[in-house]
């Protein structure tokens, strides 16, 4: 629109500014701008593909993330870490524990942990408890009596 008002119908940059709603600034960035890149100038900046700021497609961060599957169906921890490391060596430069978190997101990942232990529990006895659990948690307490509502 301020290209448009500036060819069509010439007048002061501040009166540009009032019809467009845009500031005094803008008016001659924008007016400077053509002047000196033609049309060009007024397209958006933005890198061809879904996500414009992305370091990888897709499909490369899905070839990426395979490499940490095998180790995982082994048993073993894959943490946030080593895939930060292992990107930040594939594309070139640091990122942010952000940009894996987000990564892990769009490809389905979830957070799993191993349940904690002691490490001086004993694991007869849990064995034991697991058995036993259903029957002692089923059972009712001798010590509290129950009580009944009578309704007024």
């Amino acid at each position: 629109m301020i290209i448009y008002n500036a060819l069509v119908d010439p007048r002061p940059a501040s009166a540009i500014a009032k019809h467009t709603a845009t500031s005094l600034r803008t008016v001659h960035q924008v007016i400077a701008d053509y002047n000196r890149a033609g049309e060009s100038a007024l397209q958006p900046r933005t890198r061809p593909g879904k996500n414009p700021g992305a370091y990888l497609s897709f499909a490369q961060e899905a070839t990426f993330l395979e490499a940490f599957h095998e180790p995982a169906k082994h048993g073993h921890l894959t943490t946030i870490q080593a895939i930060q490391t292992d990107f930040e060596t594939k594309v070139g430069t640091a990122v942010a524990p952000s940009t894996i978190y987000r990564l892990l997101e769009r490809h389905g990942w979830r957070k799993l942990a191993p349940r904690p232990y002691h490490p001086e529990g004993d694991k007869a006895a849990q064995a034991a408890f697991k058995q036993t659990f259903q029957t002692w948690f089923k059972q009712p307490s001798q010590t509290v009596q129950r009580r009944t509502t009578v309704p007024l």
